[in-house]
């Protein structure tokens, strides 16, 4: 017999096989052990029918487990407690079923039992609590044989004494799996005592649910093969999870004292993760929005910006990027909005400028949606450093918007970034560095992306229903009604495709129920979205116009001819030549600048790298084959329009539209267009450089690590790289003419000499200290009453000059020494005036006039 530890028992089976299973006894229980031996033998054939049974389980588990150690330790004893229970039970009820047990005998059995039990618990109390040692022996039966820790510790089979508690211990009842409670059976039989004479009834039903009608004439090898395979599934289920400290959880379910030994375990589990404070959790809120994607990608932009727009924010008070003409304009039209919304709204479009002229704010393009950032400081050095500082972040909004739109028609990360330089960053756009109005753009594909995203569709994936969301459509239509506030430059010509394209996908939808007799789902909120967001664009657009309707109205001569439109029409050269201001280009296209009539607007190359990445994207690409035939018939027809005259006499282009589309009339630079192109073809560079990421990383799955080396990193990135590269800039900044000291204290209207276009614009830009009305102005065409000005105040001062203003109400009128030079006041800044009954007086560098 193989000798256990001290406190358990191996159990082996006789040589002969059918002998009844002994435990292991401790010392000085000889004689109980003999009586109940004796007891035992004297019970009917049913017992010794169960003895064998009993040895037949032991050998079948220990020919399945092995006793040779290695399924764990010397312990073979895999047979479950529970067969034995079974096997025992069932020999006392069909022995008592045969009559073979008398009442002496069941009196001997009960007296010996008793005995036994009481002899047992002390036992045990002296060994320490058999739960302890059983538990201490956990580690070695759940190795090896698979049993609890019970039955390790008693390393005994009793017959008929399982309770119910017992078997909500295992938690096996369903298989007649039990656990005894070796204080209170005996090895002979039945328990003597009340409770576990009950409970052998139930020990009874569950063997009977594994055995299945068993009586004392089925063989031994049958009930020994469902015995074991309920052990197996019990040592299966233990294997699953049961652990000391589940068995000690469930002692406690019971109502018995928790083991010791559990309550050690449970020193060495995790412990629970405290609940995170308040301030965790804004902290872990805070970090997750650090490093979104959008947020990396939004603070990528403005970094970009600052560094691809540099020397912009290097003296923002005092430069202007390429010139100071245009851009002093823009300068004062975003003051203008800011002050007057502040104080006085409803003059909102009649500004201080071209006295006594109506609607001079709809002169030109206005820049409204910047008149938040008006709100914020004043004077001539504000508004630069606010210039400046909306320039870059024009560029930003750019980056970020046709960033977003790749990503929502399902380009990459890497893909999405090439769009957004390539499109913020091209070549022909440097020359527009004067035109804040041209540059900022960045609305067009932001709300195109916003749309895109709350009707769910993709253009790799396709129309998902499931995507939708109204809020993303609000969303879209305001973006888009506040690009069409900054001006109709290019803000008409994005409401014209916008509403192109949704009657195109009206179309679409209808055309589709037709065919296949069921339409994609829409849902009402998402139409009501479209509506609501439809008319609030709509209404915002006509809001703009009206007052450009008025200009037109007072001056019919302001609206543009189809000469204006051939004069700014560039040839197809063009698309391949590069302005001065950029540096890697500029310098070699100088030749071709020279062939075109007005190089600012016909210089229109989006870039090299461009073109080679969207042809690239024509044959490798994410996008389908017909996405990329439609973005490729896209790229072409905007080319075609961007050409004006020059294609065909623009008959079916963009003479076509400048004769019938409302509004159209009034843009005169064709070749602004370009816009509408470069962002196709970014689209179509994203789609290849996606592709190329994608079978880089297809690649870098191969390798162990799954990363990509050096030089696979390097491929996916150069595309970027190059494309920033022929970004790059030598746009001048020049320094903004300081106020003049007389004008700060001038009182208007008044009038600044010497007048024209680009010197009206300085004026402009200093009169937003204070905002006195005056006389000057510069937009995209000059009133004749200004033309009138200008001509008469060439005697200035005389007695014809000083009556005509005065008619006009100017009170006022600075001469500025330092630009009279070659003008004809240079004369007569000093002659006398006294006769006119006017007042001179010198201030600073100016000759300030009282009428």
């Amino acid at each position: 017999m193989t000798t256990g530890q001290h406190g358990t028992g191996n159990v082996r089976p006789s040589v002969g096989g059918d002998a009844p299973l002994r435990p292991t006894n401790p010392p000085g229980t000889a004689k109980a052990n003999a009586q109940s031996g004796t007891a035992e033998t004297s019970t009917s054939a049913a017992k010794a029918s169960t003895g064998s049974v009993k040895a037949s389980a032991a050998e079948a588990t220990t020919g399945a487990t092995g006793t040779d150690g290695s399924a764990g330790g010397n312990t073979s004893t895999s047979t479950d407690d529970t067969a034995n229970i079974s096997a025992a039970s069932n020999g006392a009820t069909n022995g008592a079923a045969g009559g073979s047990t008398d009442k002496d005998a069941a009196e001997k059995a009960t007296s010996t039992g008793s005995r036994k039990a009481g002899w047992w618990k002390a036992w045990r109390r002296k060994a320490g609590t058999a739960d302890a040692a059983g538990k201490a022996d956990v580690g070695t039966a759940k190795a090896g044989s698979g049993t609890d820790a019970g039955k390790a510790a008693a390393g005994t089979v009793v017959a008929g004494s399982v309770t119910d508690a017992d078997k909500a211990k295992t938690g096996t009842t369903k298989t007649g799996t039990t656990k005894t409670d070796t204080t209170k059976t005996d090895t002979t039989k039945t328990d003597t005592t009340k409770t576990d004479t009950a409970n052998a009834d139930t020990a009874n039903a569950d063997t009977t649910k594994v055995e299945s009608g068993t009586d004392a004439g089925d063989s031994a090898a049958t009930r020994t093969k469902t015995k074991t395979d309920a052990t197996e599934k019990s040592a299966d289920e233990k294997a699953a999870g049961e652990t000391v400290a589940d068995v000690g959880e469930k002692d406690a379910a019971d109502g018995k004292t928790k083991p010791v030994e559990a309550e050690r375990w449970n020193a060495f589990a995790s412990a629970p993760e405290p609940a995170p404070s308040r301030l965790t959790r804004a902290g872990r809120a805070v970090g997750r929005f650090v490093v979104h994607e959008w947020t990396l990608a939004s603070l990528a932009s403005v970094a970009l910006a600052v560094l691809m727009t540099w020397p912009t924010m290097r003296y923002p008070r005092y430069t202007l990027p390429q010139d100071y003409w245009d851009p002093s304009l823009q300068a004062w039209q975003m003051a203008w909005s800011g002050h007057i919304l502040l104080t006085e709204p409803a003059r909102l479009w009649q500004s201080n400028t071209f006295f006594p002229e109506l609607w001079s704010f709809a002169f030109s393009d206005t820049l409204l949606g910047y008149a938040p950032a008006g709100m914020l400081g004043s004077g001539p050095e504000d508004a630069v450093l606010r210039y400046n500082i909306m320039f870059v972040l024009a560029h930003a909004l750019a980056t970020l918007g046709a960033y977003a739109l790749a990503r929502q028609l399902g380009a990459g990360r890497i893909g999405s970034a090439v769009a957004g330089v390539a499109y913020t960053y091209a070549p022909w756009l440097l020359a527009q560095a004067g035109h804040l109005h041209v540059l900022s753009n960045g609305g067009i594909p932001l709300a195109l992306a916003m749309l895109a995203r709350g009707h769910g569709w993709s253009l790799r994936y396709g129309y998902r229903p499931e995507r939708r969301h109204d809020g993303w459509v609000y969303a879209g239509w305001l973006v888009a009604a506040w690009q069409i506030s900054l001006g109709f430059g290019i803000g008409l010509p994005f409401a014209y495709i916008l509403a192109g394209g949704v009657v195109v996908t009206a179309v679409l939808f209808v055309v589709r129920r037709l065919r296949t007799g069921r339409a994609l789902p829409f849902g009402r909120r998402l139409f009501v979205a479209d509506l609501v967001g439809g008319a609030f664009f709509a209404g915002v657009g006509l809001l703009m116009a009206y007052p450009y309707f008025k200009v037109t109205e007072l001056h019919p001569y302001a609206e543009r001819s189809i000469d204006d439109i051939r004069m700014y029409s560039p040839p197809v050269s063009g698309f391949v030549t590069a302005p001065a201001e950029s540096r890697i280009w500029g310098g070699l296209h100088e030749g071709a600048r020279g062939a075109l009539p007005w190089h600012p607007e016909m210089t229109l190359l989006p870039g090299f790298v461009l073109y080679a990445l969207a042809a690239g994207g024509l044959l490798f690409s994410v996008w389908r084959l017909r996405h990329r035939l439609l973005l490729l018939a896209g790229v072409l027809v905007t080319m075609a329009f961007a050409m004006g005259t020059r294609f065909f006499g623009g008959s079916f282009t963009y003479g076509l539209l400048f004769e019938h589309a409302p509004g159209w009339n009034a843009l005169r630079t064709p070749g602004r267009l370009m816009l509408w192109t470069t962002l196709l073809l970014a689209l179509l560079a994203a789609g290849a450089v996606t592709a190329l990421t994608d079978r880089v990383r297809e690649l870098a799955a191969q390798r162990i690590p799954s990363w990509p080396g050096p030089w696979l990193r390097l491929a996916t990135l150069l595309p970027l790289l190059l494309v920033i590269a022929e970004g790059l800039n030598a746009t001048p900044h020049q320094v903004v003419p300081t106020q003049p000291t007389a004008m700060r204290a001038a009182e208007g209207p008044l009038l600044v000499l010497p007048s024209s276009q680009n010197q009206d614009q300085h004026v402009m830009l200093w009169s937003t200290r204070g905002f006195p009305d005056v006389v000057n102005g510069g937009s995209g065409f000059t009133p004749r009453q200004l033309d009138d000005v200008r001509r008469v105040s060439q005697s200035f001062p005389d007695q014809t000059s000083v009556d005509y203003l005065r008619t006009l109400g100017v009170r006022t009128v600075v001469l500025l020494r330092g630009q009279v030079v070659g003008t004809p006041w240079e004369i007569t800044i000093d002659a006398p005036v006294e006769s006119l009954g006017i007042s001179r007086q010198d201030v600073g560098d100016a000759v300030v006039y009282r009428l």
